[in-house]
């Protein structure tokens, strides 16, 4: 069984992570911002770099599109691909969206799982896909918030926020139902794993903008959102990845 996703430290993807407080790429800011592409696919926006040796640091905007001198990722320079002027982007396409008058309205048989029901669920979506489950409860996280019936703006709807056409081509039925948007969203970002080759940032950016934006520009669109969403993942994971590790610690 080959893996889906490389079994994760603290951090993948070839970065050094060193001093970041929070991970938000490309908030707006009042500097011109920097977007720059890693060797291994990773793309993100900085406001700043700064030199340290052999490394690069990367100064990341926060919440309110200032960076701080935390707020940074450590690279090194020869991984460095390139490094472009942002341009204005195009506006953040919807995020999820909890609507009271939906969850009232869209029956009563479907009921919020508990946390440890949740947890069985995306083991046994991951053990199927061969996707770490940690992995799939960051997508959830990012999605929905543990929201069944969370809607978006655009039509997503449920933990994994599923579109219609693609909720019809996983065979799910009901997209309230958490066992079955579990399923068809684990079943589709395994799907788009496949396509990208186990490249997650390129797997993570076509579940938020779809494939066609990623073909398109042959890597993580130029949309602030996708970028801020592929890094709020990552670091959910990751820092699901770091607490299991010190659980296990303090258990020796």
């Amino acid at each position: 069984m080959r893996p889906k996703v490389p079994q994760f430290g603290p951090i993948r993807f070839g970065l050094l992570w060193v001093g970041m407080a929070v991970i938000v790429a490309g908030c707006p800011s009042a500097r011109a911002m920097e977007h720059v592409t890693l060797k291994n696919g990773f793309e993100v926006d900085c406001t700043r770099r700064e030199a340290v040796g052999d490394k690069v640091r990367l100064y990341l905007a926060g919440n309110g599109g200032a960076s701080t001198d935390s707020n940074y990722l450590e690279v090194a320079v020869d991984s460095v691909l390139r490094v472009e002027t942002v341009a204005d982007v195009p506006a953040p396409i919807a995020a999820a969206v909890m609507s009271s008058a939906v969850a009232g309205s869209q029956g009563t048989g479907t009921l919020s799982p508990t946390r440890e029901e949740m947890r069985e669920m995306l083991v046994h979506a991951g053990v199927a896909h061969n996707i770490d489950e940690d992995l799939l409860a960051s997508v959830v996280h990012a999605e929905s918030g543990g929201q069944v019936k969370a809607v978006s703006r655009t039509g997503a709807k449920g933990l994994m926020q599923l579109m219609p056409g693609t909720a019809s081509a996983m065979a799910v039925d009901d997209v309230f139902k958490p066992e079955q948007n579990i399923a068809g969203g684990t079943a589709y970002l395994d799907a788009l794993l496949t396509r990208y080759h186990d490249n997650l940032a390129l797997a993570l950016a076509a579940y938020n903008a779809g494939p066609g934006a990623v073909d398109k520009y042959h890597g993580v669109p130029p949309y602030r959102e996708t970028r801020e969403y592929v890094v709020r993942v990552i670091r959910e994971f990751n820092r699901r990845k770091q607490m299991a590790m010190v659980a296990q610690a303090k258990a020796k």
